[in-house]
């Protein structure tokens, strides 16, 4: 009667390790768009971290003013790795909650 159940347990684990990695690798591949005050610089991560462009507005650019630049950027970059954090924390969340981790 043990085995039987078991067996059951150990098929819903594995279809639930199927569908956690389909997850994480939707999630992974997902763009997640940071940006700076006045959209004057955006970047776009993947969700496994990979920058995949930066866009910075020509007004924003004065050689006589680097530091405002790259304070935007900087913003930027946070604001995408928080929108990726997040959104990990919510698909794959769910796979952990209850588990004591």
């Amino acid at each position: 009667m043990m085995g039987g159940n078991m067996q059951g347990m150990m098929k819903q684990m594995q279809k639930m390790q199927k569908q956690m990695q389909a997850e994480q690798a939707e999630l992974e591949a997902t763009e997640f768009v940071g940006v700076a005050p006045s959209d004057m610089v955006k970047v776009t991560f993947t969700g496994d971290r990979k920058l995949k462009d930066v866009v910075i507005a020509p007004a924003i650019v004065d050689p006589d003013d680097v530091d405002t630049l790259q304070d935007m950027l900087v913003v930027a970059i946070n604001d995408a790795m928080t929108k990726i954090d997040d959104q990990t924390a919510q698909t794959m969340g769910k796979y952990t909650r209850g588990l004591g981790f």
